[in-house]
């Protein structure tokens, strides 16, 4: 690399990174905590026996799953305002990628509830706890453990996914590195600079969800 493009890297490196910790690791952060509660509300309406629930999860979740976060994403920022409803930028972007984050999820989570043992509903039950306490006290906590590697993935994977947000405008990690290339017209220097900054974070995820799993494993009798 010559001494332009190495200056180049160092000046813009910090813009980059800037709009990693100001856009795209909030926007990640935001998107998966509300699309994880939707997906707990939605995988117990899949697990629901009235069927009207379930199907309405059902179809919620193949919509979900079935359809790009692309187009998604579009037609809450580009479709919406047709109808009348104006959503920002960012507030789009975290209705989309939460929507997303819910529809994938719920599976997870569903599967991690059916995974704990029916013994540990039954005992719930014979010291008397309700159906709600024995969920929330007793199943889910157990839940939990199971579904944390899967989460953790989809949570990585979100992090990619949010530069897609920078379609909409919205000012992240990618929409910077976008704005240095369009002024430098360096654009390959910029966005392997961009994917450099994407890999180093997600590494660093990867790292904290191995801890994680080691510490929760310290739980799970063998």
């Amino acid at each position: 690399m010559n001494p332009t493009g190495w200056d180049l890297f160092l000046s813009s490196l910090w813009p980059i990174i800037g709009g990693a910790i100001a856009g795209t690791i909030p926007l990640a952060v935001v998107s998966f905590v509300i699309g994880l509660a939707i997906a707990v509300v939605i995988a117990l309406m899949r697990l629901s026996k009235v069927r009207a629930v379930s199907a309405v999860a059902g179809v919620y979740i193949s919509i979900v799953r079935g359809t790009p976060l692309l187009v998604q994403l579009f037609v809450i920022f580009y479709g919406l305002p047709s109808i009348g409803v104006v959503i920002p930028p960012w507030p789009s972007a975290v209705v989309a990628f939460s929507i997303n984050v819910g529809g994938y999820a719920a599976e997870v989570i569903r599967a991690a509830i059916l995974s704990v043992p029916k013994g540990q509903w039954e005992a719930a039950y014979m010291i008397g706890m309700s159906h709600g306490r024995a969920l929330t006290r007793i199943i889910l906590p157990q839940a939990a453990r199971v579904s944390v590697p899967p989460l953790s993935n989809t949570f990585i994977s979100l992090v990619k996914d949010t530069s897609l947000a920078s379609l909409i405008l919205v000012t992240d990690l990618f929409r910077q590195a976008q704005k240095v290339a369009a002024f430098s017209q360096e654009f390959m220097l910029l966005y392997l600079e961009a994917a450099l900054v994407y890999w180093v974070i997600c590494l660093v995820l990867s790292s904290g969800q191995g801890l994680l799993e080691k510490r929760l494993d310290r739980y799970v009798a063998h």
